[in-house]
């Protein structure tokens, strides 16, 4: 049988760890400095860490690597860091910095071959697709959102999936908007 892994989603935002209820930032919650955080998450022993700097599409704002290096000579547990990513280098400097996977988003979209491209550089093993999805309306299915759930792309997020998977994803992250930070699970098809 499998062992269930245990894997912390950690919210930078404004270089702080939040709580977000259905990735709404106005009514985000102020958890704890990222630091700290860790160092909680290596006292509790968990399998992995994620985080995602969801400050990262403004457009004047950049990979925080000084945060990252920190964190990441902090971190017992495998890291996956996951935000502004759009380009091979900043994915190579993350991984050198001991970030041991990427996770891509609004860039797996506007430049699917960026997928390709990391899969073979750094393994298909460092590579993470994270897919914001949100039910549009009663009468459809999933769709995928950007930039914080802020831009529709009318993308399905299964077919989606499996194109991301063919260019070399090795994990994919589904993050559903509705439910995010409710406390009430993930029971949904996207189908």
């Amino acid at each position: 049988m499998i062992e269930p892994r245990l894997i912390p989603s950690l919210l930078i935002h404004n270089k702080g760890i939040v709580k977000t209820e259905r990735f709404n930032l106005k009514n985000s919650k102020y958890i704890g400095d990222p630091l700290n955080t860790v160092k909680l998450f290596n006292e509790k022993e968990v399998d992995e860490l994620t985080i995602f700097d969801i400050d990262s599409n403004q457009s004047m704002h950049k990979i925080n690597y000084e945060l990252i290096s920190k964190i990441t000579s902090e971190c017992t547990m495998p890291l996956c860091y996951g935000g502004g990513i759009k380009s091979v280098n900043q994915i190579e400097k993350l991984i050198s910095l001991g970030v041991e996977k990427v996770s891509i988003s609004s860039a797996a979209v506007e430049n699917p071959n960026l997928i390709t491209q990391a899969a073979e550089i750094v393994g298909s093993q460092s590579v993470v697709v994270t897919l914001d999805v949100k039910k549009e309306n009663p009468f459809q299915g999933y769709s995928i959102r950007t930039h914080n759930g802020k831009k529709k792309t009318g993308l399905s997020p299964t077919k989606f999936a499996k194109e991301m998977e063919e260019r070399g994803a090795g994990e994919i992250i589904i993050n559903t908007i509705d439910r995010d930070g409710m406390m009430n699970g993930y029971d949904f098809e996207l189908v």
